[in-house]
């Protein structure tokens, strides 16, 4: 089994920061991608940030030189720390991991966390 525990949501003043974290348990080889989305009310989820894992990163445009994702791979954590925050980045944010589940075979797969919300007002 494999469990995907997302924690650091709340309610933010505009401005200011939070960060969120996730992290991966249970049986499995290696993690390989992992990233961050979100999904507002009524919008579709897009993809705010992924890191590999030797650490290469991307961001979406709308939040770059505000956010960092890192990891922790003894840990088998990734985080997120968003710096000026805006009401815009109100969403529900989720945790994607793709992993190894064996050393004997090839194929991965992804797994979600259950999304913790952020909300920022203004």
């Amino acid at each position: 089994q494999v469990h995907v525990v997302e924690s650091g949501g709340g309610l933010v003043q505009a401005g200011g920061s939070l960060r969120l974290s996730c992290a991966a348990s249970g049986s499995f080889f290696s993690i390989n991608d992992m990233g961050w989305y979100r999904q507002a009310p009524g919008e579709q989820r897009e993809l705010v940030a992924t890191i590999s894992s030797g650490g290469s990163t991307n961001y979406v445009d709308s939040v770059k030189g505000r956010f960092t994702i890192s990891r922790d791979n003894a840990k088998n954590t990734v985080y997120l720390q968003m710096n000026s925050l805006k009401p815009e980045d109100t969403a529900v944010y989720y945790c994607n991991a793709n992993i190894k589940r064996s050393r004997y075979f090839t194929s991965s797969s992804n797994y979600w966390g259950q999304g913790t919300q952020v909300t920022v007002s203004s």
